[in-house]
């Protein structure tokens, strides 16, 4: 009975793997086809010549690697920022006490209950007032400041499995907090690191609402923004979205399979008990 119910759980998780890859193969497919091959009926599971050159064609039609450029400028600030300051909140809320913490944390949970929709206009017009609408710090600086309940959640998780003993040893040795924290709890807390550095890594990279709002010149443009270029009033160059689009899936799926191990053992090991 087990082999047959270790049988069936492969199948279901089989079966699961091939339909979420069935987007990335149509994605794939028709990056190598016309636009014309794109939309015939019945639909085509590979085209009748493969067009390398849309992939090559992409650099020439829009400034490519400068919205890339664009991306990283915005892209490793928020990381480093986000990964510093995530690590600090989530030591504080489970390794120090001070008057207020719970309430602290309670509202910072809070904040993941409210829409993006609720807190735009107000973000836009606190930045208007700074004179830093298109530029790259609203997209950045919001980063160091936490990087979201959600991270400082995780964080506060990890760190609260880990023993207070090595606190109370190293307090006892001489150590401040500080050397605590840097030299003690870090190395011990790196896969939910990768995590939040995984995580922000997709935000940012495929985030298209924030450069939208925040920036206007087009030499400024993010890749996920800058792709939107292709896309005409009449008529839209789908096959090279396609080719566009599969290029940017490409730097998510090294990274993850780079660091699966650390991200899946971060994931599974928050929030137990240790």
């Amino acid at each position: 009975m087990k082999s047959v119910k270790r049988t069936i759980s492969l199948l279901i998780l089989i079966a699961g793997a091939v339909i979420s890859l069935i987007p990335f193969i149509w994605l794939i497919r028709s990056s190598l086809m016309t636009t014309t091959e794109i939309f015939e009926f019945p639909p085509k599971l590979f085209p009748e010549k493969i067009q390398w050159s849309n992939y090559v064609d992409i650099f020439s039609i829009i400034p490519f690697f400068q919205y890339f450029m664009n991306t990283l400028i915005i892209l490793i600030p928020v990381i480093i920022g986000t990964v510093i300051t995530c690590c600090m909140c989530g030591y504080g809320f489970a390794r120090l006490r001070f008057p207020g913490r719970d309430m602290w944390f309670g509202l910072i949970i809070a904040t993941m209950m409210l829409p993006g929709a609720v807190t735009l206009i107000p973000t836009f017009l606190m930045w208007s007032k700074l004179e830093a609408i298109n530029t790259f710090w609203p997209l950045i600086i919001p980063a160091f400041f936490g990087g979201g309940g959600f991270f400082i959640f995780l964080m506060r998780q990890f760190f609260m499995n880990i023993p207070r003993e090595l606190d109370e040893s190293a307090l006892m040795d001489g150590a401040s907090h500080f050397q605590i924290f840097t030299k003690i709890m870090l190395p011990l807390v790196k896969p939910p690191i990768l995590v939040v550095s995984f995580f922000t890594f997709m935000g940012v990279w495929n985030d298209f609402f924030g450069p939208l709002i925040f920036l206007n010149d087009e030499s400024k443009y993010t890749l996920a923004l800058g792709l939107l270029q292709l896309k005409g009033s009449y008529a839209s160059d789908w096959h090279l979205m396609m080719a566009a689009s599969a290029i940017m899936v490409i730097p998510a799926i090294i990274i993850f399979f780079i660091g699966q191990r650390h991200f899946i053992e971060g994931i599974s090991l928050t929030g137990i008990k240790g």
